[in-house]
């Protein structure tokens, strides 16, 4: 069939092509369905598409799907959308991946996400990503997640971020991190908590904090804890305070501090 000639078959023409049929087609033949052509095919023709098939799909086309049709995309076809085709695909196309599909993913895909794309998935896709999926989200993507979703990440997930991520994290998302979560963290990602985010966490997560990670925060950031989160440091924190951190320590809070966290100090 030539490609002037497929493009004037009707939907419903399409649509009763056998699958060896639509598999037979070739990219050329792809590129030349319209956006109605091609969203008029069943899942199961869509299930039959090459990955060569896929990669020829126009990004125009590629919107115009259902989501019925982007729920049948397996893992290999999803794997092989090129990055013009991921950040191509409509919000909704993007929750209704299943997670088999998310973690198909590679990073330079995760890279082309856009920020309404991330924060469109499901908590499901995100606890599904992979620990290398989770560090090449963008900065600004990590920024516009819910934060529904930063309260779902799993611990090796949390571990999983670059310290530029962590600085991105907004305080609403810094607050939402469960306390498991905040003691997954590496003494580097503590490092790279700015003053904001310190002073937003709660005092169950200041509780969590290991002494490691109490030693590891900066005096300016130290300085941001209310007096609340310093009442609520383990006596053994208090006592892995270096003396810069003490030194930085203001009037409000050494007065909060209770008689055992002062024993504690040396």
């Amino acid at each position: 069939i030539e490609t002037a000639d497929l493009a004037g078959m009707g939907t419903a023409s399409i649509r009763a092509m056998e699958t060896e049929d639509v598999r037979a087609l070739t990219t050329d033949q792809i590129v030349a369905l319209n956006s109605a052509q091609l969203g008029a095919m069943s899942s199961t023709q869509v299930q039959g598409l090459s990955t060569d098939q896929i990669v020829a799909i126009e990004t125009a086309d590629l919107r115009a799907m259902t989501t019925g049709q982007i729920q049948a995309l397996s893992t290999t076809q999803v794997a092989a959308l090129t990055t013009d085709q991921i950040t191509a695909l409509t919000t909704a196309e993007v929750r209704v991946l299943n997670t088999a599909n998310v973690q198909a993913l590679s990073t330079d895909q995760i890279v082309a996400l856009d920020s309404n794309q991330v924060a469109s998935l499901t908590t499901a896709q995100v606890r599904a990503l992979t620990t290398d999926q989770v560090a090449a989200i963008e900065t600004a993507d990590l920024r516009a997640m819910g934060t529904a979703q930063v309260a779902v990440l799993k611990t090796e997930q949390v571990a999983a971020l670059t310290t530029d991520q962590i600085t991105a994290l907004t305080t609403a998302e810094v607050n939402v991190l469960g306390t498991a979560n905040v003691q997954a963290m590496s003494t580097d990602q503590v490092v790279a908590l700015n003053s904001a985010q310190v002073a937003a966490l709660t005092t169950g997560q200041v509780r969590a904090l290991t002494t490691s990670q109490v030693a590891a925060l900066e005096t300016a950031d130290l300085a941001g804890l209310n007096t609340t989160a310093i009442r609520a440091m383990e006596t053994d924190d208090v006592k892995a305070l270096t003396t810069d951190q003490i030194l930085a320590l203001n009037s409000s809070q050494l007065s909060a501090l209770s008689t055992g966290q002062i024993r504690a100090l040396t």
